[in-house]
């Protein structure tokens, strides 16, 4: 079987509301990486005053003031900030914002207010629980909006393509693991649409993570088919991957690919070095 995309991530996208309690405010900063751009998602309970805002994106004082503009239009105010992950996309506008909304701000691996998995997150009526999904980076993370049956899965699952595997932040055997935890949400019906990092939204949560497992499973024959072809036998394997498997991806999005053709080697107990 051949890895298909649902047709729903095909559309264009600008942000705006999606769910009763989620709306995405999208960053200006399009590119090959960033797709769209990156999605804050302000989420807000219904006639609540305080509203959680996650990925507050790049530090982009329009952007960041339109998100705390956006709240305050609502009658709310941010109560709180949360990272799915440290990437600059996702993190870097996180210290002004902080400035901006008078918020705090939590994520994996910052002190004393880390979330962990299993947490459960209340702001303003709103509950959030924190899904550990690791594999993109060391620490993403995503957050179950159960009142709206929606995952905010930041680059963990994109609203189109697929995303990559930070090596050596990023580890396949995570990732993976990452994508079966999800799929066991979709099965269970917990999560039946999900809220990207960047892209649409993804109306049909189960099938999207569908896709991704079978993409997976389908990309780590090909390595093998590429290191039986001989890119086990040249002085660095990665680029022997790379010219085999890769040759469609365009030169601005090369280094993504080689972070992924790294731990895809790794997962695979290819010495690459």
């Amino acid at each position: 079987m051949t890895a298909q995309p649902p047709a729903s991530t095909r559309d264009a996208w600008s942000g705006g509301a999606v769910t009763e309690r989620a709306h995405c405010v999208l960053a200006p900063n399009p590119g090959p990486m960033t797709l769209d751009g990156t999605n804050t998602w302000v989420l807000l309970e219904p006639g609540a005053d305080e509203a959680v805002v996650v990925d507050p994106g790049p530090d982009d004082e329009a952007h960041l003031l339109a998100v705390v503009e956006h709240v305050a239009a609502r009658g709310a105010r941010v109560g709180l900030t949360l990272l799915t992950h440290g990437h600059h996309d996702h993190a870097e506008g996180a210290p002004r914002f902080a400035e901006l909304s008078g918020a705090p701000t939590r994520a994996v691996g910052r002190g004393h207010d880390d979330i962990r998995d299993g947490d459960v997150l209340r702001t303003g009526g709103l509950e959030l629980r924190v899904v550990a999904t690791p594999g993109h980076t060391a620490d993403s993370v995503s957050f179950a909006l159960a009142a709206d049956h929606a995952l905010v899965t930041g680059d963990t699952v994109l609203g189109r393509g697929t995303t990559v595997v930070a090596h050596p932040d990023g580890e396949l055997d995570a990732y993976l693991d990452s994508l079966e935890r999800i799929a066991a949400l979709t099965g269970d019906g917990d999560v039946t649409r999900i809220l990207p990092g960047h892209g649409p939204r993804v109306p049909d949560a189960a099938a999207m993570v569908d896709f991704y497992r079978v993409h997976r499973a389908e990309r780590l024959d090909q390595v093998r088919q590429a290191l039986a072809d001989g890119a086990a036998a040249e002085a660095d394997p990665v680029e022997g991957v790379l010219t085999r498997v890769y040759a469609e991806v365009s030169p601005d999005v090369r280094p993504a690919a080689r972070m992924s053709i790294r731990a895809q080697l790794d997962h695979l107990g290819v010495a690459w070095r």
